[in-house]
This record gives C-alpha cells, structure tokens and sequence, in this order.
C-alpha cells in the first residue's frame, strides 16, 4: 500500500466518525428520515469523488442548508411531513439540474464575488435558527412555538419542564465537543470517538431502548425510543422516490432557487477556501466542482438523500488527518455505507440530544459574537450589512435575508457617489506589449463589476503570462475586491500578475482590506 492511499484511507476514516453522528443530526433536524443524511454522505463521497470533485473537499449534507430544508418540507407539506419531505426530494431533484445547468454554462465563478458580510450574515442566522430548534431537542422538550425568534423567547419558561435524562446526555455530549480542543494530548483524535460509545452505553444504562418512566424529585418523566435514532435494519428498505405533483408551485420554485443557489454558494466557498489552506497554490475548477456536487445531488434526491455541499469543516479535518487526494472523500464515503449495512442496531441507540448538542455547537460556532466583531473591524458599513442580512434572515427566509443585503451594499455604493452604469460596468482597457499586457480600470469596481475583470484576465492569461492590471484610474473599490486581489495572482498557473494600486484611494476604515475611494467621496 502506498503512503498516499494509505493517508486517505486513514483520513477518510477520521472524517467518518466526525461526519456519522452530523450527517444524522442534519437530517433529523431537517424533518428528514435520520438515513437520508447517510444517503447523502455515501453518494458525495464514493460518486463525487469519481466524477472530478475537488481534490480534498468532503461533499455531504451540511447545517447550513438546515433551515432552507426543514421550511421546505413544512411549507410543501403542509403538516404532512412525510409528503413534505418527498415533494422536497422533487425540489432537490430540480434545484440539482440547475447546479449542473450554471456549471455547464461555467458560472460557478459567481460564488467568489458574494459579499463576504452577507454571507456571514446568513449564516450566523442559520446559526441561531438551529440553536433555536436544537436546543429543545438537547432539553428533550416538546415546543409550543415553531418560529426561531419565538422559540428563543420560550426557552427560559419551556426549559423547566426538560427531561433530566435526556438533557443529561446531551449536556455530557456538549461538554465533550466544547472541551476536546483544549485537550491539547488528543485533540487530533476526532471527539465523537468519545461521544458516540458514551452516550450509546448511557442509553443502553437508562434503558432508553425501552419504553418506561422514572421519577425524580417527585416528578415522572418518560423516555423510550422516540428519544433515539431509528435506521431501518435493511438499508435498501429506506430508498425513497421524489414526488414532482408540485414542483411547478411558487413555493416549490422559490426553494429550487434558494437550495441551488445557497447550495452552490457555501460549497463553492469551502472549494475555494480548502484551496487557500494548502500549500501547492492549485486552484480548482469551480465549474467541474460544480458539475460534480450537481450530480451528485440528482442521484441524492432521487434515492431520498438530503441536498449537499462541500463542507467546511469536514474539508479542514481533512486535511488536518492528512488526506492526499479525492480518495480520502471515497473513503469516508465506503466507511458510511459499511456502517449503517453492518451496525444499524448500534446506530440506533444514539440518543437525538447527542445529536442535538453537536448542531447546538454548530450553531454557536456559526452566530459566535466574533462574526459580529470581525464585520465591525473590517467597517461599519460590513458590520450593517451583516446585520441587516442576519435580521431578514431571522424574520423571513434566506432568500430575502440574502437579497436584502445585497441590495443594501449595492445602495451604499450607489450612495457614495457612483453611477448605476458604472457600478455595474467600469471601463476596461487592455494594451498588448511585448513582455506584457497591461489592463486599466478606470471607474469603480466592486463585486457587482469584479466578474468583468476576472474574466478578462482569464481571458488575457491564455496569450501572454505577463499581465499587469493597473487601479491608477480606479475611483472606489469595495471590501469584496480587497480580499479578491490578494489571491487573483495565484488562481492563474504559470501567470505573472502584477497589481498596480492608486496611491491616492483612502481607507474608509482602518482595517487593511476595508472599502476605499477617493478623498471627495
């Protein structure tokens, strides 16, 4: 065995008793079957991985999609969850065509010009619906709301009915993912090889397997098997088909576009931020990953497998174990599928408030007080920006949320003295020489006009691997193309990209790649 295939083989293994317990809480958390979330994972990381995924990305149902599915299923199902969740599978389906549709057009680029604020923004949201959800799960409390912001408001009074056993594991389980990093001695040892084998003996200790009742300090509580996982023994018996009745409905539509869309979104950034954490400087085809998680989410749906995308924080755990290539992802996607063929009984005495506590720390990690200082250390206008998509967010739906921040940026630089024509349209000039050509920008740019100069060097690079792009003309640039031009010389192999700034554009902030411009404006 070589050490390449010997390192996947031990990195994929990591990256499967991180993602198990993960790939269960989403799916549950998601009003999907708990195998679906297995589905999901085997098919990202055995067919993903053969059909040209990036090379060390896990492809796999994530948090972040959390919310947008489980308000599918609640929205088509109408209180059916079971005809919600095969009407969304037709939602998947669809919204999996449309992946494939803008990486056959190659406008996966698109992902890279998403303001960073609004996407932060959006996922901090995300963060406090599934803390809102999540922790009655952990608490083993049934909610009287079903909004998040209500369901924050309730905690403090609901919490007092919880269930002592159930809130116990779950607590222990939260204590442990909270705590394992700061073990310094087996920190690099994934924590639910702790977690799981715990809290699977605490179940089998409480008898949790068991219908029955208990009492403490005069009050009777029940649990049974409602409280833990439920695998269908025969993996094969869980297939389910997508129902296409109401794929043309507005509400059906309005789910493709948010699961294409965010979908796309978060996968391509993680592709794009694993990238930047190796040292080779190999930037992937963000199309061809595209394509490849398309795919793969067509078959997902089509068996009754949650959306998926490339996951961050699986990707990292990735690397960190070691990971050589795409193997490592096939990897982890064959130990899934042995797992749940070879040990269904096991599985299905993993209580939901283990579970619930991993998405509880997720959530914590996602909606973390840092996000909200990182934006105001970059500006106060990013710091807006955040809030008013996290605020929409919370109070309507991503789509909205997304838009309104958006809308919001493009306002201000609207505001700040430049022309709807040129925001959207800044002057580009090329001048071929000898040893190099040299592109001129002349207006503002921003991430509405990033895309144009992107691909005009792309362009440009197939001719002449010396290109200059000189900002001497350039009036505003935005905090979104401050953090794209640190790493525009290294996305072009064998390309030597020069940037030329304007000396005269003033911060608007102090930090370093906050928006400037000119001193007028």
């Amino acid at each position: 065995m070589t050490k390449g295939i010997k390192n996947d083989i031990i990195a994929g293994f990591s990256v499967f008793l991180i993602a198990l317990p993960l790939c269960l809480g989403i799916a549950i958390a998601s009003n999907f079957p708990p195998i679906s979330g297995i589905f999901t994972a085997i098919i990202g990381g055995i067919l993903a991985s053969l059909i040209g995924s990036s090379g060390l990305t896990i492809k796999g149902p994530a948090a972040g999609l959390i919310a947008i599915v489980l308000g599918a299923v609640q929205e088509l199902g109408q209180g059916d969850l079971i005809l919600g969740y095969k009407l969304t599978l037709a939602v998947g389906a669809v919204a999996a065509l449309l992946q494939i549709f803008i990486a056959w057009m190659r406008k996966a680029i698109i992902a890279e010009v998403m303001p960073p604020s609004v996407i932060h923004g959006m996922l901090a949201a995300i963060g406090v619906i599934i803390i809102s959800k999540q922790s009655y799960v952990l608490a083993g409390i049934k909610p009287t709301a079903s909004e998040p912001l209500e369901l924050l408001f309730h905690l403090p009074v609901e919490i007092a009915n919880l269930n002592p056993i159930i809130f116990a594991i779950g607590m222990l389980a939260f204590a442990i993912v909270l705590s394992w990093p700061k073990l310094k001695k087996v920190a690099f040892i994934p924590s639910s090889i702790v977690i799981l084998p715990t809290v699977i003996f605490l179940s089998l200790y409480f008898g949790l397997n068991v219908e029955h009742t208990y009492s403490i300090l005069g009050n009777t509580y029940s649990v049974g098997p409602s409280f833990l996982i439920n695998l269908p023994m025969n993996f094969f018996d869980a297939i389910q088909f997508p129902d296409f009745f109401q794929i043309l409905s507005p509400v059906s539509l309005k789910y493709i576009i948010m699961f294409a869309l965010v979908g796309s979104i978060e996968s391509l950034l993680t592709v794009c931020a694993v990238d930047s954490m190796t040292a080779s400087n190999q930037f992937s085809d963000l199309n061809k990953d595209l394509r490849a998680v398309g795919i793969a989410n067509l078959v997902s749906a089509c068996i009754g497998g949650l959306p998926m995308i490339s996951e961050i924080v699986r990707s990292k755990a990735n690397i960190d174990y070691g990971a050589t290539s795409a193997r490592a992802n096939f990897f982890h996607g064959v130990f899934m599928l042995l797992a749940v063929i070879l040990f269904p009984a096991v599985l299905n005495l993993i209580p939901l408030s283990a579970l619930a506590a991993l998405l509880v720390f997720i959530g914590f990690r996602l909606a973390s007080p840092k996000e909200f200082a990182h934006a105001y250390e970059v500006g106060r206008d990013q710091l807006l920006f955040f809030i008013t998509t996290f605020i929409v967010t919370l109070a309507s739906d991503l789509l909205i949320g997304v838009a309104a921040g958006i809308l919001l940026k493009f306002l201000f630089h609207w505001m700040r003295g430049n022309s709807f024509k040129s925001l959207f349209s800044p002057l580009i000039t090329i001048e071929k020489k000898e040893d190099r050509t040299l592109i001129e920008i002349e207006g503002p740019l921003t991430f509405i006009s990033y895309l144009k100069l992107k691909k005009t060097v792309e362009k440009l690079a197939k001719e002449n691997k010396h290109i200059m792009i000189s900002f001497r003309t350039v009036t505003y640039l935005d905090h979104t193309v401050m953090k794209k031009i640190q790493t525009l010389s290294h996305e072009f192999k064998d390309v030597e990209i020069i940037i030329e700034e304007n000396q005269q554009l003033v911060q608007f902030y102090n930090h370093p790649l906050s928006t400037r411009g000119m001193p007028s404006l």
